[in-house]
């Protein structure tokens, strides 16, 4: 379950972050790395403070953008420490590392983590399930990537050894993955588009707040497909009537 969640880095712009964020993996039990648009590359440094997880840097797939880092995983979360306009389901370090677990047997996880300085963008964010910020001390809060890192890779490592005790029946949970989301998001935006619901010239928040509301209630595979199912009809109705 642990080789089944991966840590994705957004837009990291110093190299050392990248090992000793694969330092953090390794030592707990993972090591599927995913560097979204890096502004660094896996160089000396970075080698130098992976101490002996070297092979997970060296390995670390490189794609463009967040939704190709995630498009496979079935829970993704997002590392928040700002508040936000639009409040996400919410999650903290502890409840992030045993959901991660109760979901990696089933399909790929993600740890989505953003950009020193600036963090995930209200876009990236809003491509996650949930949203999980590590209770730190309010009057200092300054956690650097590798020690945010290190953190969830440790909850979800503890979540994993809580699970071994386990014996009973394991509760199976399908749910669509981030590309099949992404779908029906689609879809869905364009059917409110014909049906005249989202104005083109003042779309708005619908379809953020939308996101939010169906990223909150977790769909399960054959919910979304009944979904999908009512938007195509829809169209057919709205087809008929428009000859």
């Amino acid at each position: 379950m642990l080789e089944n969640i991966r840590i994705v880095l957004v837009g990291t712009t110093h190299s050392g972050n990248i090992g000793s964020a694969a330092r953090a993996m390794k030592v707990m039990g993972l090591k599927n790395m995913v560097l979204v648009a890096p502004e660094c590359k896996v160089d000396g440094q970075a080698i130098a403070l992976a101490a002996g997880a070297s092979d997970i840097a060296n390995n670390a797939r490189i794609v463009d953008t967040v939704e190709e880092a995630v498009a496979d995983c079935g829970l993704v979360i997002g590392t928040s420490a700002r508040n936000r306009s639009l409040e996400w389901p919410m999650l903290d370090s502890r409840e992030c590392g045993v959901k991660a677990i109760e979901e990696a047997a089933q399909h790929p996880v993600a740890f989505v983590f953003g950009r020193e300085r600036t963090g995930l963008t209200n876009d990236e964010l809003q491509a996650c399930h949930f949203h999980v910020a590590i209770p730190a001390n309010p009057e200092y809060s300054s956690l650097n990537l590798a020690m945010a890192v290190q953190t969830l890779c440790y909850e979800a490592r503890m979540a994993w050894l809580d699970s071994q005790a386990y014996k009973g029946e394991v509760k199976e949970q399908p749910y669509p993955l981030a590309e099949d989301l992404e779908r029906f998001y689609d879809h869905l935006e364009q059917v409110l588009d014909t049906t005249g619901f989202i104005n083109k010239s003042h779309p708005g928040m619908v379809m953020t707040k939308l996101r939010r509301l169906f990223n909150r209630a977790r769909p399960e595979s054959q919910e979304l497909n009944i979904l999908r199912g009512v938007l195509s009809s829809v169209e057919k109705h709205h087809k008929e009537k428009q000859k």
